[in-house]
């Protein structure tokens, strides 16, 4: 989590946008992303260039001109700057891919929109002083800038906490032969962990080094046996948010991701009609209520007669998921134990025809300070058949469950990780602590109840009273006691 100096220097840069006459969130948000961007695409090529002098490989800037790059740029007074930025940096960074590539496309619309010298040189300073050394910085700072969009009320949007993405990641463990989708992505978080947890994979324990900042770099994947399907078939997201479909695109190629396949899609509507694609869907998708039924997929709406987007996204997994595709996704409670005949119908699907493997039930602050529902992790591979689930009752994730999400001691993530790699449905069998399997039958029986509460035994511990005499002699004692308390009251009154 950010310390209270850095969220300090977002509020400032966001103010001086708003001060700088730039008063919409998300366009503040989008404008700061293509400084981030540059400035982290600087961070790359300085990185690139290390390891090509480590490894004696051939380097080649990005950049067609020094000033390009944000250490340079960075120097320049207020109006050279602004001159340089809309005439040569903006449609350099607009025209990084081929013409024909999602990245291009979901920049083609993209604006500059900052209209004061004085406002960009203020923001470029501003941006340079945040500590950006590691991943994990960036992730909890783009975190909380776009935590800015949900308390504008501004789409609703807010990032799944990385922590937790990155346990979903190693829970379904990818590899280089995976196609991974996220149908609803976003800002991409799941499609750079994944990538991420692929490239500290394939390197090997040589490849790993220290910089003179002390940073260890651990994801070189100098093992990946395919760099080009690594950086271009690999990673696949789709959005209606045009503006996000652009954070996301820029997001995925700070981190490698050459040519990043993130396109515009409404993914449960008639026009998207991907079907047994990918090996790997990775997904916390909106949970917007109902939508209009004439918007909805038919082959959808085949599946799971509803407009409730969680339960259409299933749906949807289950159909672009390839057969014995693995899926992990984050549904609200309410589709674990829901009963209408919909939500019946979708247990009843991941339980009979395919392979439902497990369900981590997670407390409802993980999502706090920007929403507080509850919710699950469900965790299951398309085709099979359903033996036994593994059910786990996590209670804390490392952080506080207010809205201030403060850093704890207590966490079970490392204990899910552990407990998951060495399940097995003969040995987890006791219900009354936080891991246990319950046999396909009796989830049957129970109506495709997939609520851990219906299974899970509370142990009440046992209180020992002392005998009746005993405490009636107390209570005289105790009277007693107040008696002479009111004597000595009255002596003083009277």
């Amino acid at each position: 989590m950010l310390n209270s100096a850095t969220r300090n220097k977002i509020d400032r840069l966001w103010d001086s946008f708003w001060s700088g006459g730039i008063s919409n969130p998300l366009t503040v948000v989008e404008q700061i992303s293509y400084l981030l961007f540059i400035k982290r695409l600087d961070d790359r090529e300085m990185l690139r260039e290390r390891i090509a002098n480590r490894t004696g490989e051939k380097y080649q800037s990005i950049f067609p001109e020094e000033t390009y790059s944000w250490r340079r740029f960075k120097n320049l007074d207020p109006q050279t700057m602004y001159d340089l930025m809309l005439n040569k940096i903006f449609p350099f960074i607009k025209s990084l891919t081929n013409g024909d590539s999602a990245f291009t496309q979901s920049m083609k619309d993209a604006v500059f929109l900052i209209q004061k010298p004085s406002l960009l040189y203020e923001a470029v300073q501003l941006i340079d002083g945040l500590n950006m050394d590691d991943q994990d910085t960036k992730g909890d700072l783009y975190e909380y800038l776009l935590s800015k969009l949900q308390i504008s009320g501004v789409n609703g949007q807010f990032r799944t906490p990385r922590h937790i993405i990155q346990m979903m990641v190693e829970l379904l463990d990818p590899s280089i032969e995976d196609r991974i989708c996220d149908p609803a992505c976003g800002t991409a978080g799941f499609l750079v962990a994944a990538s991420e947890y692929i490239l500290k994979k394939y390197t090997s324990p040589e490849a790993v080094f220290t910089d003179e900042d002390g940073i260890v770099h651990d994801k070189i994947g100098d093992k990946l046996p395919d760099w080009n399907y690594f950086r271009k078939e690999m990673f696949f997201g789709f959005d209606f948010d045009s503006s996000m479909l652009r954070i996301s695109a820029m997001n995925m190629m700070l981190h490698g991701i050459d040519e990043p396949n993130i396109r515009y899609a409404d993914s449960l509507s008639s026009g998207y009609e991907e079907e047994n694609k990918y090996t790997i869907v990775l997904a916390n998708p909106p949970f917007k209520g109902n939508l209009d039924e004439k918007d909805i997929n038919s082959k959808l709406k085949s599946v799971v007669n509803t407009k409730k987007t969680e339960l259409l996204f299933l749906a949807l997994f289950l159909r672009i998921l390839d057969l014995g595709g693995r899926c992990a996704c984050i549904v609200p409670d309410g589709v674990l134990f829901g009963s209408s005949k919909a939500h019946k119908e979708i247990r009843r699907l991941l339980v009979e025809e395919n392979q439902l493997e497990g369900i981590i039930s997670m407390p409802s602050g993980v999502f706090k300070p920007y929403a507080g529902v509850s919710t699950g992790i469900l965790i299951f591979t398309k085709g099979g058949r359903t033996d036994h689930v593994w059910f786990y009752d996590m209670e804390a994730d490392g952080f506080s469950l207010d809205d201030k999400r403060d850093p704890i001691e207590a966490n079970d993530i490392p204990d899910i990780l552990k407990r998951w790699k060495e399940k097995d449905p003969a040995k987890d069998t006791d219900r009354t602590g936080k891991a246990f399997f319950v046999p396909k039958q009796e989830i049957v029986e129970n109506g495709y109840d997939l609520s851990i509460n219906r299974y899970k035994q509370v142990v009440h511990e046992e209180v020992e009273y002392d005998p009746p005499k005993v405490i009636l002699a107390r209570l005289k004692e105790l009277e007693k006691e107040i008696q002479q308390d009111l004597d000595e009251l009255e002596k003083m009154v009277g």
